[in-house]
């Protein structure tokens, strides 16, 4: 799977893209801030993205987010303050809480694979907050 990861400290950044790819997916971008990311997005069509709220430009993952659900790519928030998430998510699948750890990460991971796959009998693991269900009326 082809994942971008949308995160403002470096060292997180670092981590997330040495998991994801242990993982055996690869990263085609990183960004610290909104615009960078939106550049990201409209050139390299990210499969899937781990996207932190606060960035370098401030609360901006928000809009990241509106950016890729308008786009169709799933993507998680990585956050240290779910608060910050509007109730809708924004068409994100879920959130992770930092701090994280590896294993639940890989949990997070693999799930979200599964799910795009179409494997939809999978559970959540624990480590991924899910998004409140959509509704269609």
């Amino acid at each position: 799977m082809k994942i971008m990861i949308v995160e403002d400290e470096a060292l997180l950044a670092l981590e997330l893209e040495a998991e994801v790819e242990a993982a055996g997916h690869d990263v085609v971008g990183q960004a610290m801030s909104r615009d960078e990311a939106i550049g990201i997005i409209d050139k390299e069509q990210p499969e899937f993205a781990f996207v932190d709220v606060h960035l370098v430009d401030g609360p901006s993952g928000i809009d990241v987010g509106r950016h890729l659900a308008e786009r169709g790519i799933p993507y998680v928030f990585v956050t240290g303050n779910l608060k910050r998430i509007p109730e809708d998510f924004v068409g994100a699948v879920g959130a992770i809480e930092k701090p994280y750890t590896m294993n639940g990460l890989q949990n997070a991971l693999d799930y979200i694979g599964r799910r795009l796959r179409g494997d939809y009998g999978v559970r959540p693991p624990p480590s991924l907050v899910m998004a409140p269900a959509r509704h269609n009326n």
